[in-house]
Parts: structure tokens; sequence; C-alpha cells
């Protein structure tokens, strides 16, 4: 992404809620997650399942900045795998920035879900991350553009 790293930083801590579409804020006695529909288009359709995200304090290094996330589907336990992540922005030089999302997860179902992750799930896995840092990406980009202030000419001429 074509920004500093501090500010895609700033950006996804201003308002993390309002960042992807279909994501909403709720706390409880554990404190606050987000709720957000994840899943990728398929033929002009879109697969989805909403999850809830934990998001942990960020780690930062001279280069790159990782925030710890994990999501579990919502509804019915045991179905859907759990993913524990880290999101990370290295700065690629002062103006440019990579944004990525590392993750692992354990298929549900035992020796069935490996086999089915194997044969399916692993792509619908890495789909739905790919749309998700996309999506991301593009909300943290169209916030930075509407807070940059265009400068006015006050030339006379």
């Amino acid at each position: 992404m074509p920004y500093p790293r501090a500010a895609l930083e700033q950006a996804l801590h201003s308002a993390p809620e309002s960042l992807i579409p279909s994501i909403a804020s709720f706390a409880d006695d554990r404190g606050q997650h987000l709720l957000a529909e994840v899943g990728f288009p398929v033929d002009g359709h879109r697969v989805s399942k909403n999850v809830e995200i934990d998001v942990g304090a960020p780690v930062a290094s001279a280069g790159k900045t990782w925030i710890p996330i994990a999501w579990r589907a919502t509804g019915p336990t045991g179905l859907f795998p759990v993913l524990d992540a880290e999101l990370e922005f290295a700065s690629l030089g002062t103006e440019l920035t990579q944004l990525s999302l590392s993750g692992r997860y354990q298929p549900p179902l035992g020796l069935v879900g490996r086999t089915i992750d194997k044969a399916l799930l692993s792509r619908v896995a890495e789909a739905t991350i790919k749309d998700f840092v996309d999506r991301l990406a593009r909300a943290i980009e169209a916030r930075l553009r509407s807070s940059v202030t265009l400068p006015t000419d006050t030339s006379i001429g």
C-alpha cells in the first residue's frame, strides 16, 4: 500500500469496527469483540459466515507491526475451524507498506475434517483470508484518502 506504516496502523486503530463492511462491535464480560462476515465471491454470489474476531495488542519492531487476531464462527461450535493469525504491517520503505495475514487453523471433525481440508477446505480458507485482507486494505485506503485534505489554491490571478 502506498502509505507509511504508521498511517495504516493509525487508521486501523482509530475505529476497527468501521473498516470492514458488515463488521460490528460488541462488549461482554471478556472485553471488546468484533463480529464480521467473512467469505469470498463465487460466480457473482458471496459465500460467507459470521465470525467473532478477537483483536490482541499490537507488537511493534523496527520494520513491522503484528496484531494478533483470532476468529471463530458464530453459532454451533465444532463445525468450523478457529483461525489464529497475525495481521502484519511491514515497512517496504518510507512510503510503502505491505499488509498481510499469516494464520493457522486446525480443521474440525478430526480425520474426516483433515481429509476434506486437503481436498477442498484449505482453498476455501485461503480465499476467505485473501478476501478479508483485500477488503481491509480497501477500507483503510478509503479512510486515509478521506482524511487527506487537498490544498486550496490561494493565488490571485
